[in-house]
């Protein structure tokens, strides 16, 4: 495989730049990669796994997902829970695969690709790393992909559409530059961005008052709300 090469079993490879990988339940290594992980969550991972659970946003949090937030960091992470089974197993994967397939989370979805994003005045720039660990069989098989029909085929474009947006928040340039939140930001961000349901409700009974105007769709469409939800963040944060 061409490409740049960097530690471990990561290559950089350009978006048409082809590779062999399938995944399906006759490789021998299927679900291996649903097992032993640490998966972190986007406010729009959070938004299908509401979907797929048909559990309220609280109930989401209380029962699947874990929240970090260390002296060093800057925002909450949120990563799902996994089952204590002796291989930490994604609480979703059963024999038969993943359970909330149509609703997966946009990680699991990019796997074995990785993408990062730059931005500069000329828009959003996408950068790929390839990750081939020795379990996995799907690189034997023989279907060429391209990080960009990957992606398609993966239905990942409103998830990248999501995730481009929150890091215009977490990559700011006044973040970069030391800006210090409050816990009173961090509780707007943690309630704007993934707890739908009850930002919804704060909304309807005015306890919050966000200095834009409220589309009256955001009480009926989720990704409508996590889009005011983004554009509120960004102008408590950042004044825009």
């Amino acid at each position: 495989m061409s490409g740049k090469q960097i530690p471990g079993q990561l290559s950089r490879i350009s978006p048409g730049e082809v590779f062999s990988f399938l995944c399906h339940d006759r490789v021998s290594c299927f679900t291996h990669c649903c097992r032993e992980l640490e998966l972190v969550l986007t406010p729009y991972d959070v938004l299908r796994l509401r979907l797929a659970t048909g559990l309220s946003s609280s109930e989401l949090h209380e029962g699947y997902i874990i929240e970090e937030l260390t002296p060093e960091d800057t925002f909450p992470r949120f990563y799902l829970t996994m089952v204590d089974d002796g291989k930490a197993s994604c609480v979703f994967v059963n024999d038969a695969g993943c359970s909330i397939y149509l609703h997966r989370p946009g990680a699991c979805r990019t796997y074995p690709l990785g993408r990062g994003t730059t931005r500069d005045e000329s828009g959003v720039h996408e950068q790929f790393i390839l990750l081939q660990e020795p379990h996995c069989q799907g690189f034997q098989e023989t279907t060429v992909q391209t990080a960009q029909r990957f992606m398609k085929s993966q239905e990942l474009e409103t998830f990248n559409r999501f995730n481009d947006r929150l890091t215009a928040i977490t990559q700011h340039r006044k973040i970069k530059d030391g800006l210090e939140l409050t816990n009173e930001h961090i509780s707007l961000y943690r309630l704007a961005l993934y707890d739908l349901d009850n930002f919804r409700a704060q909304l309807a009974d005015k306890r919050i008052e966000p200095p834009l105007d409220i589309p009256e769709v955001v009480y009926e469409d989720d990704e409508k709300l996590l889009e005011f939800g983004l554009q509120f963040i960004e102008r408590l944060f950042f004044d825009l």
